[in-house]
């Protein structure tokens, strides 16, 4: 088992004591497990075997597959839906006949499926986006000239909105399979700054395979293929870009890198009203909330504790997308986690909650700062212990 799974492993188990109110000597009992062999799993630096972790599962009163596997299925609607958006993707070259709206009226609902997207409407986005998806490669098909091009960019927002459920809900294979379809349908569009933003969405790609030097590398190039950024719309391009680069650079430990990436996005932004460019919010607040989450990643103390400080006096506009502000909140409690600051951590986890809930439920980072708060409140903390329940963290 690999090391960083083998920590996962660890705080999960260690929540799970928590969360069921168990002393290590009270598993030890009932699971025959030994006291040392618990601290070391818990503390990640011993792999249990498949018979130690039944065990300790039937101690725990979970299931192997809980501890093991992570968080179970949180909300079956978008599992339900994926199906038929793997359907709809299958004959993209080759659509069956069938009706196409008007592109105004395409448009319209391509912008209802972003916000969606923007505001972590997960099970309405699944199960609405298939249908659209198959229209919209009709559209491309059937179109010509700017139409085609128009259409084309058209299908591109809806295939990155489909890629965010897909995404999110551990569909890595058919995440990767929509990004390259935006790819191709960016590519009909011909329009630098969708090329852009789809060199941003497939840092997914990397992030989720752990390949964070390619990503940066491939940010890089994205950044040096764009022209010059004399509109508006190619300068948020390019700042997406730099604050995408930025949080890549520092999740790799690159601190050199990331603060240039964030000074250019910041020089890039100072001219961009805040809001969605092709689907990504870019303006002077993203920036700001790009500026945290590089501090969490990079986990330099002195940097946390400034960064931390300086969000005590800034809450992010109420007009971003939800997910952005939960995010930055889910970013203030891992920094608050890591200064030692458990209580602020968890009030900045409600605050992100109540801002995005199938954000934060479906946030992988989210069931790890749960997992360590309630282990660090021994399972006493009833609201934190079923918002980790919630969260299939525990």
């Amino acid at each position: 088992m690999p090391a960083t799974t083998a920590a996962h492993l660890g705080y999960r188990v260690a929540a799970a004591r928590a969360a069921a109110g168990l002393s290590r000597r009270e598993v030890h009992e009932s699971s025959g497990v030994s006291i040392s062999m618990i601290r070391q799993i818990e503390g990640g630096t011993r792999a249990p075997s498949d018979a130690v972790l039944d065990v300790l599962a039937r101690a725990l009163h979970t299931t192997p597959e809980d501890l093991a596997g992570g968080p179970g299925r949180t909300d079956s609607r978008v599992h339900q839906a994926i199906p038929a958006m793997q359907a709809a993707i299958a004959t993209y070259d080759l659509p069956e006949d069938g009706p196409v709206r008007p592109l105004c009226e395409l448009a319209t609902a391509v912008e209802e499926m972003t916000a969606a997207r923007v505001n972590s409407q997960y099970s309405l986005l699944a199960e609405s986006i298939p249908p659209l998806l198959g229209e919209l490669f009709r559209a491309v098909d059937q179109a010509r000239g700017l139409d085609r091009q128009r259409a084309a960019h058209l299908l591109a927002l809806a295939v990155r909105s489909a890629d965010a459920a897909a995404y999110k809900y551990g569909y890595r294979d058919l995440s990767a399979r929509l990004v390259e379809l935006m790819r191709w349908a960016a590519g009909i569009a011909d329009d630098p700054a969708l090329t852009a933003a789809t060199a941003y969405v497939r840092t997914e790609v990397y992030f989720a395979t752990g390949q964070l030097g390619t990503g940066l590398r491939a940010l890089q190039q994205a950044v040096d293929r764009m022209p010059p950024p004399t509109t508006v719309p190619l300068a948020a391009a390019a700042a997406a870009l730099h604050m995408r680069a930025a949080v890549v650079a520092g999740r790799a430990g690159g601190a050199g890198g990331a603060r240039l990436h964030l000074a250019e996005a910041e020089r890039l932004a100072r001219g961009i009203p805040e809001r969605l460019y092709d689907g990504t919010a870019v303006g002077p607040a993203s920036v700001r909330i790009h500026q945290l989450a590089v501090a969490v990643e990079l986990a330099d103390p002195a940097v946390l504790g400034r960064a931390v400080a300086e969000a005590g006096r800034w809450v992010p506009p109420r007009n971003l997308p939800a997910e952005r502000r939960s995010h930055y909140y889910i970013d203030l409690g891992r920094a608050q986690i890591a200064l030692g600051r458990p209580q602020h951590a968890r009030e900045s986890l409600l605050v992100a909650r109540r801002i995005a809930p199938q954000h934060v439920r479906e946030h992988g980072q989210v069931r790890t700062e749960l997992a360590t708060l309630v282990r660090l409140s021994r399972g006493r903390d009833e609201e934190l212990l079923a918002m980790a329940r919630w969260a299939k963290a525990v």
